[in-house]
């Protein structure tokens, strides 16, 4: 298997704007932008293997006034200033073709000569970053261009060998997607769950017109009253109280580290915007933060952090250790008899994120959440049997979510570990090598073209 090096330029399609860059300045302004139409790649679009997330759009007149800067599936596209190294594959759905934005390139491979997916890893790799982080330009805000792009040295291999090399890597990236996306339709169902049981009192209702609730046994059901009475804060199920969120839960619990102790750290990046997965923790010293342990909740209390989602439920340190993070974050606690990831449901539930926001005050920009405001959100709590069947359920589901996320670290951890190896050449695969990683995921298919 041997590699030589070439510069990507010799690698794009043999046609006009096979390496391109975005609009030049006023030829592409937010007031270009319509409801639906041509989509626009940002930085916001590139932050995993394939294109994708939220976009902007262009009329269809407007994308072919900017024709040289289309992008069609089968293309990189690169970016120019911002987060230098990223690097993503424009996919073959949904859309045929996008306009880049003036901080991205793209560029068109020669199938002949390149496979787009051994590219893509290719600039994932290392080297390949280092090289990018070292011919920056420094001028204000970090950026590269064109011409540095074209004059990239690449380390290729045969066509054959590149695509095996992406098989594989390809086929431990589908695998870690298909856990997180797993992950994600989890969580979805515990919320659905969640806004059903305490929020909607669909079974309640259900069995309040005589009908059996959905989608649970009878014992299951039977747990749930037939009708709802009155309480000192509206309506609750029968045999439910009512209570504000301080009597519910704890607020801050008090818990043991000391000061200069070496313990878990979690700072607010680590915290995702969505789903209950925090970042790896991090060991340092204790000197002031929030302190939590397993089955808490973590809430952003100040902005923008709050408004964009940050939450999370721990379950990522060693058993009985107390971690610390952000003097910033609101730690939640629920008292029995709700299950702990209640809490967790809760602070991912829309009209609990309003009231949470609202509660807000302080400086504009430096808003945070009142600790004493919050307290007085209704929670219904329903007998232990019920909460505790509850807790059976998304119990299971929280901890399938926690196996899968360390299911998809530990295949990116080997993906870490095998890229630059097989990129460089420095590690060879048997010839049966892609076939047999067919077994952890099939490899998506991704749109190429050879002509304008």
């Amino acid at each position: 298997m041997s590699f030589k090096t070439v510069l990507l330029e010799d690698l794009a399609a043999p046609f006009r704007n096979s390496i391109a860059g975005g609009p030049f300045g006023s030829n592409l302004v937010s007031k270009d932008y319509v409801s639906a139409g041509v989509p626009v790649i940002r930085g916001q679009n590139m932050g995993e293997r394939w294109v994708g997330g939220e976009f902007v759009f262009v009329s269809a007149e407007k994308a072919d006034s900017l024709s040289p800067n289309k992008a069609r599936p089968g293309d990189l596209v690169f970016t120019q200033r911002g987060t230098l190294g990223q690097v993503a594959i424009v996919p073959a759905s949904p859309y045929s073709e996008y306009i880049v934005s003036q901080s991205q390139m793209k560029m068109t491979p020669d199938v002949s000569k390149a496979d787009v997916n051994f590219l893509y890893y290719a600039f994932r790799s290392p080297k390949q970053l280092d090289y990018i982080e070292n011919t920056a330009i420094q001028t204000g805000v970090p950026h590269t261009n064109l011409g540095i792009l074209r004059k990239t040295p690449i380390d290729l291999p045969s066509l054959v060998t590149q695509r095996q090399i992406a098989a594989v890597l390809g086929a431990l990236d589908d695998r870690i997607a298909l856990l997180r996306e797993t992950n994600a339709t989890l969580e979805a169902i515990a919320q659905a769950l969640f806004k059903s049981w305490f929020v909607d009192f669909d079974p309640v209702r259900a069995r309040q017109q005589g009908l059996a609730p959905e989608g649970m046994d009878e014992a299951t059901a039977t747990l749930f009253p037939d009708g709802f009475e009155e309480s000192e804060l509206g309506l609750v199920p029968k045999e439910w109280r009512l209570i504000p969120l301080s009597e519910a839960f704890e607020i801050n619990p008090s818990r043991k580290l000391k000061r200069g102790e070496t313990a878990p750290y979690l700072d607010m990046a680590s915290v995702s915007t969505q789903g209950h997965i925090v970042g790896a923790p991090i060991e340092r010293e204790f000197g002031s933060g929030t302190k939590f342990v397993n089955g808490d909740t973590l809430l952003a209390r100040i902005t923008p952090c709050l408004e964009n989602g940050k939450t999370a439920y721990v379950d990522c340190l060693p058993d009985g250790q107390t971690g610390w993070g952000s003097t910033e974050f609101v730690v939640l606690r629920p008292q029995p008899p709700l299950p702990s990831y209640y809490a967790y449901l809760l602070c991912r539930h829309g009209a609990f994120r309003d009231f949470a926001i609202q509660s807000m005050s302080g400086t504009s920009g430096r808003q945070r959440i009142q600790n004493d405001v919050l307290g007085r959100y209704p929670i219904a709590v329903p007998p232990p049997a019920l909460a505790d069947a509850f807790g059976q359920v998304v119990s299971g589901l929280q901890s399938t979510i926690a196996a899968n996320h360390a299911t998809a670290q530990t295949l990116a951890t080997l993906r870490d570990t095998l890229l630059p190896r097989l990129i460089s050449g420095q590690l060879r695969l048997p010839g049966n090598a892609p076939e047999e990683f067919e077994v952890i995921a099939k490899p998506r298919a991704c749109c190429v073209r050879t002509g304008t």
